[in-house]
């Protein structure tokens, strides 16, 4: 059996989310590793990397609101938003005055298009290849909330900023519209993210090297809890009636609850059985995790 677990990782920059994992597909020979959401090229910071069975789990993990650290650099718009790109415009640099008063729009829920280099597919094409091929990329706005908006510093037209917003938000697109609402333009010229949910980077190994089957995290009921699932406990008679997904369990299980969402199902001992969904009070497995599939 492959391992299985998850590890929070520090990404350096000049790598992709997928190239920084190289070193970890090593560590873990035979097991599936990916990461829970994506880290521009430029950027650094938390990665959740998911190896093994701990992959169902991605879609948790990403839902998970997300802060970061950035610096945006007025007067100089790139079509990637971000200092790898090519110049496209330029403007003037905004007042201290200005920029204070621009940023209370941007606070709460927003609508908000994603930039034009983005893994957004469009029409089953990825909007960030059809840019670069020159091709006429359309996105829609789409809701997000930004819980906190803060300016650390301002100097020589460069900004510091904290950001803590829900998942699918944009920084680069954060700055393009904060830019534009001061009658300029920016690009984001560095960001690191330093949470992920409850998951902080001070936690967070430095280099694949540091990582082994031993350090390997499992996925305990109070991991579930900051994913914001529920949990059930699988008696010990019944857990090989759930790892088989048999259907008779569901009514068994279900006669208890009173609430729908989603519940990860853990053994009396702990470990991670898989995940079902309660709606319009019917039970149902989402997945189920391979015999013996904890962190080892």
């Amino acid at each position: 059996m492959t391992a299985s677990g998850f590890l929070l990782f520090d990404k350096p920059a000049g790598r992709t989310s997928f190239a920084a994992l190289g070193g970890f597909r090593k560590i873990f020979p035979g097991a599936r590793v990916g990461h829970t959401g994506t880290l521009d090229n430029f950027a650094t910071g938390l990665l959740v990397v998911v190896v093994g069975s701990y992959s169902h789990l991605t879609p948790w993990f990403t839902g998970l609101d997300k802060e970061y650290e950035a610096e945006i650099r007025f007067g100089l718009g790139t079509d990637t938003l971000d200092p790898g790109g090519a110049v496209t415009a330029t403007g003037e640099i905004p007042s201290l005055t200005a920029l204070e008063a621009s940023l209370g729009p941007f606070r709460g829920l927003i609508e908000q298009i994603p930039p034009e280099y983005s893994a957004i597919h469009v029409q089953g094409k990825r909007a960030s290849d059809m840019a670069r091929k020159g091709e006429a990329v359309k996105l829609q706005a789409r809701p997000i909330t930004i819980h906190s908006l803060d300016l650390v510093d301002y100097k020589d037209g460069k900004a510091s900023v904290k950001v803590h917003c829900s998942s699918g938000t944009y920084i680069r697109s954060l700055a393009r519209d904060i830019a534009a609402a001061c009658g300029t333009c920016a690009h984001v010229s560095a960001l690191r993210r330093t949470k992920v949910g409850a998951f902080s980077v001070s936690d967070a190994i430095q280099s694949p090297e540091e990582a082994s089957v031993q350090t390997l995290h499992s996925f305990t009921p109070e991991t579930a809890g900051l994913l914001g699932l529920g949990t059930i406990s699988i008696a010990r008679e019944a857990e090989a009636a759930f790892t088989n997904g048999l259907p008779a369990l569901l009514v068994e299980l279900g006669a208890g609850l009173s609430r729908d969402g989603d519940l990860a199902a853990f053994s009396g001992d702990g470990r991670i059985l898989g995940v079902m969904e309660r709606r319009s009070g019917l039970l149902a497995y989402k997945f189920v995790m391979p015999k013996g599939a904890g962190a080892r």
